[in-house]
């Protein structure tokens, strides 16, 4: 198996950057992984309370050994979420053909780097296949083998060098392109949510989420991203630590399943069936889904370009 280097950004988040470093490092091939973590630097106008906690971050990731081997990159300056992803990535991927995706607020199931790996090589030269990703909404219907959807996604994810070089950074001409194909409905999986409006805010400048390029990129495309049965990620910035998002720490206990799945090699098709139950899921039909969706709108205000 060739273990890609896996890349973590991470910024003033201390206790954050603690469980996703904790987790990644309980992860059966962390120690024979190579991590890049990329540590964003301060505003100029940033607090005293912003300060410290940049440098307890910068301290807890050169604590331990998380890794088989740890590559620090300090930011002097705010390069922002967007650019330091767009830029790391980008770095990491020129240099190894291939790496894995983190962010300080995801913890990752112990199963992330076996199955992250194994399918970035058994995908690598297969032209349909973007990336892999992490992590699974929970809908209703078990689910017990991967499957694929149309375009990308950014919470705990993979790719290579082929795929990460279609990234269109013009979120003008992927609206354009949206529009004159006529894609915005299926873009928005069927009306059940609306990416289009998230991709218009950021051409607008109010944001500047490279998450949204990237799925639009793919889509446009025609690529396609393996996902999970069962969500090998959790997000676990719902707690009032970021710039915009209110307190609901305690009202979403995550868990991860206690078993694995079986690594074979799907056929790189779009899953209809399960696409359908993710589309009555982004319609709101559990509570649970709130509380995604204001951590979308904060993961884009916040995380994406306000760091």
């Amino acid at each position: 198996m060739h273990l890609a280097p896996i890349i973590l950004f991470v910024y003033n988040r201390p206790w954050h950057t603690e469980q996703a470093l904790n987790a990644l490092a309980a992860n059966k091939l962390s120690d024979q992984s190579v991590l890049y973590i990329y540590a964003d630097g301060p505003k100029t106008d940033a607090s005293d309370d912003i300060l410290q906690n940049i440098q307890e971050t910068r301290k807890l990731i050169k604590r331990e050994k998380w890794c088989k081997e740890v590559l620090i990159i300090e930011s002097e300056h705010n390069r922002g979420l967007a650019n330091s992803v767009i830029n790391g990535v980008t770095e990491t991927i020129n240099k190894h053909g291939r790496t894995i995706v983190l962010e300080d607020d995801l913890v990752t199931h112990p199963f992330f780097l076996k199955y992250m790996n194994r399918y970035l090589d058994i995908y690598q030269d297969n032209e349909s296949v973007i990336s892999v990703h992490g992590f699974m909404y929970p809908i209703k219907k078990k689910i017990d083998s991967p499957f694929f959807l149309r375009g990308a996604d950014c919470w705990g994810w993979a790719t290579w060098k082929r795929g990460w070089d279609l990234f269109e950074p013009n979120g003008q001409l992927l609206l354009d392109q949206l529009i004159s194909k006529r894609l915005n409905s299926e873009f928005n999986f069927n009306n059940s949510y609306n990416y289009t409006s998230l991709l218009e805010t950021q051409i607008k400048g109010d944001v500047d989420s490279w998450a949204i390029r990237w799925y639009a990129s793919a889509f446009l495309a025609n690529k396609l991203t393996l996902y999970p049965p069962f969500t090998l990620v959790h997000n676990i910035g719902f707690d009032g630590s970021g710039t915009h998002e209110d307190n609901i720490a305690g009202i979403v206990s995550y868990t991860f399943e206690d078993e694995n799945f079986e690594l074979k090699i799907i056929p790189p098709v779009e899953n209809q069936r399960i696409k359908k139950q993710i589309e009555l899921f982004f319609k709101g039909r559990n509570f649970y889904f709130k509380l995604i969706k204001q951590k979308v709108k904060s993961y884009i205000k916040r995380n994406l370009f306000k760091n």
